[in-house]
């Protein structure tokens, strides 16, 4: 899979699972390089898809925006 699809699937999957951990299980990659990925998406994209707290994860309205056009891709 090219790498902008990867990423896209890698956020999507956080998206929908809610958290890295078990996006990672579900994606076999460890979570320190899912965050990474998703981190580099942000940076490629000039903008925060996901609001992070130590407690919980949720798309922005931009990664909402992003989750609702690429999700059923995956």
């Amino acid at each position: 899979m090219p790498e902008n699809l990867r990423d896209l699937h890698a956020f999507a999957t956080v998206a929908e699972e809610g958290s890295f951990t078990r996006a990672a299980a579900r994606l076999g990659v460890s979570q320190l390089a899912l965050s990474q990925t998703v981190r580099a998406l942000e940076e490629r994209l000039g903008m925060r898809l996901l609001s992070r707290t130590t407690r919980s994860i949720a798309p922005t309205e931009a990664g909402e925006r992003l989750f609702r056009r690429t999700h059923r891709a995956f």
